[in-house]
């Protein structure tokens, strides 16, 4: 299903722009899988391409269904200059291939954790996967294929992380909306999870 991909890197670009730099990266058992930056005034866009080309399957199921399932990108946008956001280029890759490595299905409301900083110095080392259509809208295929949905990521600390387990994903964004949490901050600290 590689024709997707095209289709989804002009979804990006109209959505995005142009992207002003790209890299590639390929896990043993993977497909390749590509990040793309864009740049919007003040915020730095990184766009994963490469995670739709198959559709995610359920970890419980006997066979995949190469066709129908859901399809996905990963969308996370932060500040330039504070911190080396562009070392997030391979833990992004990383979380793009978790369905095809580890079986999992990506969805709003998901936890992702690569186990280390997503770049050098980052308080972050997971993300919550965010409703989608406010930044990128879905990309419909044709029938039988699932819409491709463009997944917002959002940072978290391990605080967060844990909290969010917790309580939900839900409780955990009523917080950082109540806190005035700048998401985009790469450098930001925990929200107040008194």
């Amino acid at each position: 299903m590689a024709e997707v991909l095209p289709l989804v890197e002009a979804r990006l670009r109209s959505a995005l722009g142009e992207p002003d730099a790209r890299a590639a990266v390929t896990f043993l058992g993977t497909d390749r899988l590509e990040v793309l930056r864009f740049h919007d005034g003040d915020v730095v866009r990184y766009a994963t391409l490469g995670m739709s080309a198959q559709p995610m399957s359920d970890p419980t199921a006997v066979l995949a269904d190469p066709v129908k399932g859901p399809r996905a990108e990963l969308v996370l946008s932060v500040r330039p200059g504070a911190a080396a956001t562009d070392q997030v280029l391979r833990p992004l890759a990383v979380l793009a291939a978790s369905p095809q490595v580890e079986g999992v299905i990506v969805a709003p409301g998901s936890s992702l954790d690569v186990g280390e900083p997503l770049w050098p110095g980052a308080p972050f080392t997971s993300v919550l996967v965010a409703e989608p259509g406010g930044l990128v809208e879905d990309l419909a295929l044709d029938e039988p294929l699932d819409p491709v949905r463009f997944l917002p990521l959002l940072p978290m600390t391990p605080n967060e992380a844990a909290w969010k387990r917790v309580h939900g994903a839900q409780a955990l964004q009523e917080r950082w909306l109540t806190n005035g949490t700048d998401l985009r901050d790469p450098s930001r600290r925990s929200v107040s999870l008194d």
